[in-house]
């Protein structure tokens, strides 16, 4: 069939969860036998999320293909458990500089090249290309920002382009908030309505509206919504905060939006299939035997309020896996910078413990504590990149006698960079050529038979995974630290990248350069982390 679209926008305020909203419609939709992708939109002039930083922006997902991406597209692939691409996410930089370099390719036939229509056309251009690429029956489209932002609106330009473009072939998905005020004790829907109407303004009329509450919304708000938002008040679509995301395809089921979103394109009904994610849900909600995993990151806090949004992809990789094996996680997120200064008393009582991504030196010596205490205390250790590398300079130093080890990344004037800079990295950062340059994407990676890692990955002789780092584990070192008892249980093909490092006499001590968070999903929980989890539970 004919490729239809479907847009999600969203207002009232941002965070609402409009990439939670674009996946799970897909799911429905996936559910149904169709064929679906997703696209993010973001309206920063950036090309990509690669240069951000991880407490403004959140976390980078990074694709196959090594495109550093909005953490929406992690829920997309979670969510619809397909490997996603370049093809799926877009931004105002990307675009500007698509239309730029066409103009100086004389594409467009020595026309004046201006903001609209050329911009939106480029959009329209891309969103179309990435249905064709996945020969997709549904493409849905979440701009970023909410509604009356001046920097999306070229992105709701080219939404009601398409519509005008393609009748019959492209609805419109709104999400707005709905507060409920404690003084007041009555859930508002003015700020939807204005929502409405703000992008009614932009020329385009929403189809649903998923209202976001902390509670089911009632028949007068639906009505109150249909009346002034024009719409039907069975396209009111309710959406509570709840406990897990993975409940959201069913609470929009179940208000019959499925069926809706087929009505509305003409398309004849078709019963979903959701019976394995029923089943997840029943188990998540179920698991009561409690495995206690603490994070030690630094980039929780954002002035007077701690998120977790820099490292979505490992806390939902650590719920996978625990809920495979039965298990409720409770997970603790630790500052680093704390752990440095107070020590490893707050690690006590942890089963399991993670030291996810990060960059630079603060609070990398809270992470080198964090490490020896796992490793001295035989607590399972799963370290991911820069977790892999500092248990790297933890053995260094306090197994192998290497004072002072350090990565050059913390420390360039270390004696023992045991963690070094490539020398083709080198010349990239001289030139400050940082975006986009470090190694990314998806490698291939050659097991350590009878290792720990390879027993995980069921004896496979090689796996791929993802990668997101400039700094590399320094081979100069590699047989001292290898005669003091660590193993180097993943290596390049070519022998001269270390990828996953172990310890044997450990229940579970494994590091990893690459990012096995990226590949986790829901029903298909990653190996790593079932195997760091059962190493937990059994503490």
């Amino acid at each position: 069939m004919a490729t239809r679209y479907i847009f999600v926008t969203g207002g009232v305020i941002s965070g609402l969860g409009k990439g939670i909203t674009t996946a799970s419609i897909g799911k429905i939709l996936q559910s149904r036998g169709f064929k679906v992708t997703a696209i993010k939109c973001d309206a920063y002039v950036n090309l990509d999320a690669g240069t951000m930083n991880p407490m403004e922006h959140g976390e980078v997902f990074v694709t196959d293909d090594g495109i550093e991406t909005d953490q929406d597209l992690g829920h997309y692939e979670r969510f619809l458990n397909i490997d996603l691409s370049r093809s799926n996410y877009t931004t105002t930089g990307q675009i500007y500089a698509s239309v730029i370099q066409r103009e100086r390719n004389l594409e467009y036939g020595g026309k004046c090249v201006e903001v609209v229509p050329h911009v939106p056309e480029e959009l329209i251009r891309r969103i179309t290309q990435a249905g064709e690429d996945f020969k997709a029956d549904f493409v849905i489209v979440e701009i970023g920002g909410t509604v009356g932002e001046y920097q999306n609106i070229l992105f709701l330009e080219a939404a009601r382009l398409m519509s005008h473009q393609m009748p019959g072939k492209v609805i419109h998905v709104h999400v707005g908030y709905l507060p409920l005020p404690s003084s007041i004790g009555e859930m508002k829907s003015k700020p939807v309505q204005n929502s409405i109407r703000s992008l009614n303004s932009v020329g385009i009329q929403p189809d649903f509206v998923v209202c976001r509450s902390e509670k089911p919304i009632d028949d007068v708000r639906k009505a109150k919504i249909a009346m002034f938002g024009n719409i039907a008040k069975e396209d009111v679509i309710s959406n509570p905060d709840v406990g897990s995301i993975y409940e959201i395809p069913l609470i929009l089921e179940d208000q019959g939006m499925g069926d809706r979103i087929l009505h509305k394109f003409g398309l004849k009904a078709r019963k979903g299939k959701l019976q394995e994610w029923k089943n997840l849900i029943k188990t998540l909600k179920t698991v009561k035997k409690e495995v206690k995993i603490g994070i030690v990151g630094k980039y929780f806090r954002v002035g007077d309020f701690s998120l977790e949004d820099s490292y979505v992809c490992v806390i939902e990789a650590i719920k996978h896996a625990a809920w495979s094996l039965n298990l409720k996680p409770t997970i603790a997120w630790l500052d680093s910078g704390d752990i440095e200064k107070n020590g490893a008393k707050s690690l006590e009582g942890f089963d399991g413990i993670i030291v996810p991504q990060g960059w630079g030196s603060r609070g990398s010596e809270g992470k080198i504590v964090t490490i020896r205490h796992a490793r001295e205390h035989k607590i399972p250790y799963l370290g991911l990149c820069f977790g892999m590398q500092h248990a790297v300079i933890e053995f260094a130093r306090n197994v192998c006698g290497l004072q002072n080890a350090n990565s050059e990344e913390v420390n360039p004037k270390t004696p023992h960079p045991v963690i070094h800079i490539m020398d083709y990295q080198k010349k990239l950062v001289a030139k400050r050529q940082y975006g986009g340059t470090i190694r990314l994407g998806a490698y291939p990676c050659e097991l350590k038979p009878k290792s720990k890692l390879a027993k995980l990955y069921d004896n496979k002789p090689e796996i791929s995974e993802r990668h997101r780092h400039r700094y590399e584990f320094n081979n100069k070192y590699r047989a001292r630290l290898e005669k003091a008892g660590m193993v180097f249980s993943g290596l390049s093909p070519d022998g001269k990248l270390v990828e996953a490092i172990e310890l044997p006499d450990h229940p579970f001590f494994v590091g990893t350069q690459y990012h096995p968070e990226l590949k986790s999903r829901p029903n298909h929980p990653h190996p790593l982390f079932v195997g760091f989890l059962q190493a937990a539970a059994k503490k």
